[in-house]
């Protein structure tokens, strides 16, 4: 299980997803990033090389608080297929290379592991923790759990199709009402707490077959 540091990232995550935002077609503010963190949880990589992060940030700016789901990855070398948010320096692990790690085969890969019910979530801030509140719901044929071979971003979210077919899509903009997409084979679904203390559980990724 993955070990969570208790030490400092400079630039810190919030400080690179508040430069990176603004560029994504799913970001609906229309002023700077105001960013808090809202929670979140962790998957493991089972070779131990990756961290894997799914981050819910509130962005306070604007005339509507809006709540964003970040999936991250960290390494320490380069990984060109993917795309960069940053780089930070890790203050107990050295220079990290952090990631939308919606473009990460690792990500992808424990993700549909998660729905398969072949591994658990893990507590964002906690290590060697499982997060029992991070449910997942799955009822169709077997997903590949190869390289995504195509991943395309809109106002709706990120949605990946899967080598040997099916669909997993990220949200990106949380909400509390169910997600309604034709044909949903299956979700997972986690809470996150605003900033100003209310408490919200909502869908973080569907497929469709």
């Amino acid at each position: 299980m993955a070990v969570i540091h208790n030490t400092t990232m400079r630039p810190g995550k919030l400080e690179l997803l508040a430069a990176w935002l603004p560029g994504q077609p799913w970001y609906r503010g229309t002023a700077a990033p105001v960013l808090a963190r809202a929670g979140g949880f962790r998957l493991d990589d089972p070779a131990g090389e990756v961290g894997i992060e799914f981050m819910v940030i509130a962005d306070t700016a604007g005339d509507a608080e809006r709540c964003y789901q970040a999936p991250l990855t960290y390494l320490a070398a380069p990984l060109p297929a993917a795309t960069l948010i940053g780089t930070s320096e890790h203050g107990v692990l050295g220079q990290r290379y952090i990631y939308d790690g919606a473009t990460d085969p690792v990500l992808i890969a424990q993700l549909v592991a998660l729905l398969l019910g072949r591994v658990a979530a893990q507590a964002q801030r906690v290590s060697e923790t499982p997060d029992p509140s991070v449910t997942a719901d799955y009822r169709g044929a077997d997903l590949a759990t190869a390289d995504p071979s195509r991943v395309t971003s809109s106002a709706a979210g990120t949605d990946i199709e899967l080598a040997g077919g099916g669909v997993l899509r990220i949200i990106r903009e949380l909400s509390a009402q169910p997600e309604s997409a034709p044909a949903v084979a299956g979700q997972v679904l986690a809470g996150w707490t605003a900033p100003d203390g209310r408490e919200f559980r909502g869908t973080f990724a569907i497929v469709r077959p």
